[in-house]
């Protein structure tokens, strides 16, 4: 058995790369989006999502000829689905996308197919989900067709490489599924392949992700204990990870992105009686925005009024992806006290929030501003150079977020800068 055309469905942050991937890698390859402004801008050989190499990729597969871009599925031998599971206002997971898709790829199955779910799932999706809309095809998944689950793990701004390196897990509905996503993965993939069932795989993924979630928000809650108890989280959390077994993240302004800040969730949708200290951990999380704003009003008086710049609101650093992200909450949190804030992302400086002004460059967003915060550790934003910033600001306060800046080198420049879990600070 072999797999020579794949239709991928979803070009977001996995979806083209993947399909790009396997493009450039010899298979014919049907990409398809439902949002028309993806699917013209990438017929036009634009990309819409920022992650080092992937403009030449995308480019070198579709001049290829490898790669088409359609608004809907096409036959294809393998189908992956590579769509979005944000979750709803009340936390549980939104498979919408997914649906539609299965539902999509119905009328296309035939005898001899592979369809594999990527896309982030609470775990008996692919069983309990996908397999029956997929078998009102009237073909017998697992007999007639093949039906696996495996999982995105890869790092935004090291997709390309992870893609292609990291160890992939497949879960197939059977063994025979298993197998046939090993099949189709081993065109690229160099990392080894692990095979088990679709729920274990799912699993897999979700608990990737709490793990680091948990972790975090233990690092959180430290910041905040470093703060009553006149500590230096900093210098403590240096100092903790000096034991061999022992190794604390790094606190901040929260947990975003399309991941670790939505894949607990779904554990606790599953099984809300197992999973307190899951729902523990991301209630700690998400209200670290608003723990951020009080912090920086207990040292710095009321907020109301006070002209403010956020620096970056991306959920991580060096890279443009904004989904979930706590500095965007921080900021919220800061104009809903009333302070009038102006938000510098260097990597998307046209996203816009209600009622905040958003700055084309660093000197415009500073100009201002009576306050500066830093709540991403971009690498063009922890190098900035104090002595020059107060030449374009009459900003002498700062607060950072992120432990981006060097305390000493702030003070010279004549700023007060606060750090966050930084308790030995009056």
């Amino acid at each position: 058995m072999s797999y020579q055309t794949l239709c991928v469905l979803g070009l977001g942050y996995i979806g083209l790369p993947t399909a790009s991937t396997f493009a450039t890698h010899g298979l014919k390859v049907i990409g398809v989006d439902t949002n028309p402004a993806i699917v013209e801008s990438l017929n036009n050989g634009k990309v819409h999502i920022f992650e080092p190499g992937l403009r030449t990729l995308v480019q070198a597969a579709v001049h290829s000829g490898n790669l088409v871009i359609k608004d809907q599925p096409q036959p294809a031998d393998a189908f992956i689905i590579a769509v979005p599971t944000p979750f709803k206002e009340n936390k549980l997971a939104d498979l919408s996308f997914v649906t539609a898709a299965a539902e999509a790829i119905t009328p296309h199955l035939k005898k001899g197919n592979l369809v594999i779910l990527e896309s982030t799932s609470p775990p008996r999706t692919t069983v309990d989900i996908l397999l029956p809309i997929l078998e009102k095809s009237g073909l017998s998944a697992g007999k007639d067709f093949q039906l696996a689950y495996s999982p995105e793990r890869v790092l935004p701004g090291q997709i390309l490489r992870e893609l292609i390196e990291n160890a992939r897990v497949i879960g197939g509905i059977n063994d025979d599924s298993a197998k046939a996503g090993k099949l189709l993965y081993s065109t690229f993939v160099r990392g080894e392949i692990f095979l088990t069932d679709a729920t274990t795989a799912e699993m897999v993924k979700l608990m990737e992700n709490t793990y680091r979630d948990i972790n975090i928000a233990a690092a959180n809650e430290f910041a905040r204990l470093a703060d009553r108890f006149q500590v230096d989280i900093w210098e403590a959390i240096s100092l903790a990870n000096r034991h061999p077994r022992v190794e604390i993240l790094n606190p901040g302004p929260g947990v975003g992105g399309h991941c670790i800040s939505v894949d607990p969730w779904f554990f606790v949708e599953a099984a809300p009686d197992l999973t307190s200290l899951i729902h523990s951990a991301r209630q700690v999380n998400d209200s670290q925005p608003e723990y951020v704003v009080n912090f920086l009003e207990r040292k710095t008086g009321k907020l109301n009024g006070k002209k403010i710049t956020a620096l970056g609101l991306a959920y991580k650093p060096d890279v443009d992806d904004l989904r979930e992200s706590p500095s965007i909450e921080t900021v919220i949190h800061l104009r809903d006290a009333g302070a009038k804030v102006t938000v510098y992302e260097p990597f998307d400086t046209d996203h816009s929030i209600e009622a905040v002004i958003s700055a084309r460059t660093l000197q415009e967003a500073v100009t201002q501003a009576d306050l500066i915060i830093l709540l991403v550790g971009h690498s063009q934003l922890k190098e900035i150079d104090p002595t020059e910033l107060a030449k374009n600001t009459s900003a002498r306060t700062v607060l950072d977020t992120v432990n981006g800046w060097n305390k000493q080198e702030w003070q010279k420049a004549g700023f007060s800068i606060y750090k966050l879990g930084d308790g030995k600070q009056p």
